[in-house]
């Protein structure tokens, strides 16, 4: 089974090219560069693929991202109609997203940023109230593997939990208070602190703008790990100099990596991370990979 290698951002043979020839040597990985056949490539593994970066191979079969979003898989020009694309949904990265969001969760409620300045400057200041978890409600856009594990994670620290899907999970989470679509604004309104682990697609796109994000509670934080292009990143900006936000964690953006000169930098709001929330290990990457090729295609002798 001949498969190729392409991405236009990332060293993907440096990344994964030792677990593929450790756990699938079955599976004939190769750059673009090394394909004399195009016409016997059968899968792709990629992230960010070149503009013609489909062109060379027409019996394509699979598609593979190994990042959990498809979104710019989608948005490529020479992306051929009808090859199937498949997501690595690993139960670990799902872990990393619930742990990330958590901490996040937690540096808003407790105020972390506050008690970092205050350390610098030696100051001491207690918090006497308002650090129960029931006083703070979450709101969780989005309830696929994620979401629900970052919901699990808060219900089971005490948080009040709400979740945002356009159709009524199944099964529920205990625990959980499911909205639907038809109820966003409900669910806004009810979000203390709001964490966005939405995929983008056309109805995602530019949600969290300014008439949204005016619709959280005065004081509410906003934890964004979907993808850039969701939030409206100069109506954020506004919403947080205005007061009507108190904070806002940022882990994906519209222009990745962030420029050096964005106000999102050095925002005193604001916490900046590298698109770093949740990364499938390569491994699991692998190994999902070989499983789903090995099922698809017919081994021969």
């Amino acid at each position: 089974m001949i498969g190729v290698l392409s991405c236009s951002k990332v060293d993907l043979r440096g990344i994964y090219g030792p677990h593929f020839d450790a756990l699938a040597p079955e599976l004939d990985l190769r750059l673009p560069g090394e394909i004399d056949r195009p016409e016997d490539v059968s899968f792709m593994v990629t992230f960010v693929p070149a503009p013609d970066a489909f062109t060379r191979y027409p019996n394509l079969r699979a598609i593979y991202s190994v990042g959990a979003g498809i979104d710019a898989i989608m948005a490529c020009p020479s992306l051929p109609p009808g090859v199937p694309i498949h997501r690595v949904e690993d139960p670990d990265q799902a872990l990393q997203m619930a742990g990330f969001a958590t901490f996040h969760v937690l540096w808003h409620h407790r105020n972390m940023g506050n008690l970092l300045a205050n350390q610098k400057i030696a100051h001491w200041e207690r918090q006497l109230t308002g650090l129960s978890p029931r006083a703070r409600r979450i709101g969780v856009l989005g309830f696929g593997l994620m979401g629900r594990a970052v919901a699990r994670a808060l219900v089971a620290l005490g948080y009040p939990v709400a979740s945002y899907s356009r159709s009524a999970p199944k099964p529920p989470e205990d625990g959980v208070t499911h909205y639907i679509d038809g109820a966003f604004e409900d669910f806004l309104a009810q979000s203390d602190i709001l964490i966005n682990v939405l995929p983008l697609t056309d109805q995602t796109k530019g949600l969290l703008g300014a008439e949204n994000l005016a619709k959280l509670p005065k004081g509410a934080a906003l934890i964004h790990l979907g993808r850039g292009g969701q939030v409206d990143e100069t109506a954020l900006v506004d919403a947080l100099d205005r007061g009507h936000l108190s904070g806002a964690s940022l882990d994906v953006f519209e222009t990745e990596p962030l420029p050096a000169g964005h106000p999102l930098w050095h925002h005193p709001k604001v916490f900046v991370t590298p698109h770093v929330a949740s990364i499938c290990e390569p491994k699991a990457t692998v190994l999902s990979i070989r499983r789903n090729q090995l099922q698809s295609e017919p081994m021969t002798a």
